[in-house]
């Protein structure tokens, strides 16, 4: 259900590698105009972990994701709804494409990777609470729902490693310093 004044975008790569299926409260577009040229950013410098994903998992050709960035009450009811958890974060994912249960796309189609949701006010509130620009802790998050859903996790101190070792590597390509130095980790520390 698209809310009144709700954006819709697709953002894509000039190659076609990736497209991403973007639906935005549009208090977004008023606290951080540059939110789509972010978006593609970081899109591009995931595509090659996206790409080397999808070739183990033996699926060639493009991607797509599906973007939601919403306020803070809105992540709350999906937290609540689809993870138990009665309260707003920072940035949920809902991987689709490695999921028994979701069907294939058709040939030719491509692979729908799931569903990011970004929280707008924990977004500036981390941002302010860390001192860092509230693009540059978007980025991450944004970064980090794609991680998710390539498969990458941090529930387990070894995977968190490898996650954040991603992310900043991917992150320092983007001219953003590591979000992880002095401990500086999202939200809730392993939560979600």
């Amino acid at each position: 259900m698209e809310a009144d004044g709700e954006i819709a975008e697709i953002l894509a790569a000039p190659d076609g590698a990736w497209t991403v299926d973007v639906a935005a409260d549009p208090a977004w577009e008023a606290a951080l105009p540059e939110w789509r040229a972010v978006v593609a950013k970081v899109a591009a410098a995931a595509q090659p972990a996206i790409a080397e994903a999808l070739a183990e998992a033996g699926c060639l050709g493009a991607c797509e994701i599906a973007l939601l960035l919403a306020d803070d009450a809105t992540i709350r009811d999906l937290n609540r709804d689809w993870r138990e958890k009665d309260s707003a974060t920072n940035v949920l994912s809902f991987a689709t494409w490695w999921d028994d249960d979701c069907p294939a796309p058709p040939a030719g189609a491509p692979v729908h990777l799931g569903d990011i949701a970004v929280a707008r006010e924990t977004v500036f509130a981390e941002a302010e609470r860390d001192g860092t620009l509230p693009a540059d802790h978007f980025a991450h998050l944004v970064l980090h729902g794609v991680l998710h859903l390539l498969g990458y996790d941090h529930i387990e101190d070894d995977e968190a490693a490898a996650m954040e070792r991603l992310e900043t590597d991917l992150l320092r390509g983007l001219g953003i310093a590591d979000p992880h130095a002095a401990d500086l980790v999202h939200g809730d520390p392993r939560d979600d």
